[in-house]
């Protein structure tokens, strides 16, 4: 018998819960959780689906491409307009490293707290 999983939640560790919960409430339209606080913010997606940001002391962010301090994971976001996406999130406070593999396919951002994010072509 197999184990039956369903994902349900992806954590993001951050030095300011509710500043990266505000950035990618705006980015993706999500609703905050109502119990979002300074130490654990949240964002609940469609089908159950909740994004955690959780405050760790000493928080070194991820270095992309660079792994002195490895990216650990990152999300993908499906968009019409790349161009347009990226510009928006810029917008919003996220980064933009130079090194960028594959331009046309997607794109390579950074949250304001450093954790890497791709824009790819919905």
């Amino acid at each position: 018998m197999s184990l039956q999983m369903k994902l349900c939640a992806i954590t993001l560790d951050c030095s300011d819960p509710l500043a990266l919960a505000a950035f990618y409430q705006q980015a993706t339209g999500l609703e905050p959780h109502p119990k979002s606080d300074a130490d654990f913010a949240g964002l609940n997606g469609e089908g159950g689906l909740f994004i955690g940001f959780q405050r760790v002391d000493g928080y070194r962010p991820p270095r992309w491409p660079d792994q002195t301090v490895p990216q650990q994971s990152h999300l993908d976001f499906a968009v019409d307009d790349l161009d347009e996406a990226e510009s928006r999130l810029l917008e919003l406070g996220a980064g933009k490293p130079d090194h960028q593999p594959n331009e046309d396919r997607w794109r390579v951002l950074t949250d304001p707290a450093g954790h890497p994010f791709c824009l790819v072509r919905g």
